[in-house]
C-alpha cells in the first residue's frame, strides 16, 4: 500500500474518450483494468473530468471553416480545436462505468469555463485559473503523485508537467494511459515530461515493489 503522502491522480476516463465515443483515443477502454488494479493500493486517489459548457472555445464547429485536430491562435496561445466533447451532464461527459474506484476522495472539473482550454488537473490553459487540486493535496501533506489516464499527450502530460512546476514528485503510469498522438504529439510529451524530471514506470513494475 501506498502511503499518506501519496496519492492516484486519474485523468479523465470518460466515455467520449473510449472506443464510440466523440473523441475517442485508441485503445483507451484498455487502461481501466489497469487503473482498478493499482487504485487497490492507494489512501489517496482524486479523479478528474473533462467539463464542457456547449459552446466551449475548443470546439471545431464553433469556428466557421474550421475541422477538428487543426489549430488556431487564442489570447492565451495555439489551441488544437476538437470535436465537441464531454458536454457538462451528457452521458460522454461521465466516468466510464468500467472503473471501480471507490476509494476516491474528490473528483476535479476542468475546461468549463467556455473562453480557454483545461487539459491539466492543475490550471487552466492560460496558467492563470487554478482547480484547487494543489491546495487540496498540500493540505493532506501529499507530495508524491501517480498519474493515469487519458490522453498521455494532452491531459495527462499537462498535469504532470504542472505537478511538477507546483513541486509535486509525479510519475506516470505509462501502461495506464493512451494517447491521441496528434502529428508527433505523444513522443514530444514525453520528451518534455522527461526534461522536467516526471518519471515513468510501469504498473507491473511499481506494484512489484510494493
Amino acid at each position: 500500500m501506498f502511503n499518506a503522502n501519496s496519492a492516484l491522480l486519474i485523468i479523465d476516463v470518460q466515455n467520449d474518450f473510449l472506443p464510440g465515443g466523440a473523441l475517442a483515443v485508441g485503445q483507451g477502454d484498455q487502461v481501466i483494468p489497469i487503473i482498478n488494479q493499482v487504485a487497490k493500493f492507494f489512501v489517496n486517489i482524486a479523479l478528474t473530468q473533462d467539463w464542457h459548457p456547449s459552446d466551449h472555445i475548443s470546439f471545431a464547429h464553433h469556428h466557421e471553416g474550421k475541422n477538428p485536430f487543426e489549430t488556431i491562435t487564442l489570447a492565451y496561445g495555439e489551441q488544437t480545436l476538437w470535436p465537441g466533447h464531454c458536454v457538462q451532464g451528457t452521458h460522454g461527459a461521465a466516468l466510464a462505468d468500467g472503473l471501480q474506484i471507490e476509494g476516491a476522495q474528490v473528483i476535479i472539473r476542468k475546461g468549463y469555463n467556455p473562453s480557454v482550454d483545461s487539459y491539466s488537473a492543475f490550471l487552466e490553459a492560460d496558467k492563470k485559473l487554478s482547480t484547487g487540486l494543489a491546495g487540496y493535496l498540500r493540505e493532506r501533506s501529499i507530495r508524491q503523485l501517480y498519474l493515469c489516464g487519458l490522453a498521455t499527450d494532452y491531459c495527462v502530460a499537462w498535469s504532470a508537467l504542472d505537478g511538477k512546476s507546483l513541486g509535486f514528485d509525479v510519475t506516470v503510469i505509462e501502461d495506464a494511459t493512451r494517447a491521441i498522438d496528434l502529428n508527433g504529439s505523444l513522443a514530444q510529451a514525453w520528451l518534455e515530461m522527461e526534461r522536467a524530471g516526471v518519471n515513468r514506470v510501469q504498473s507491473k513494475d511499481l506494484l512489484n515493489i510494493l
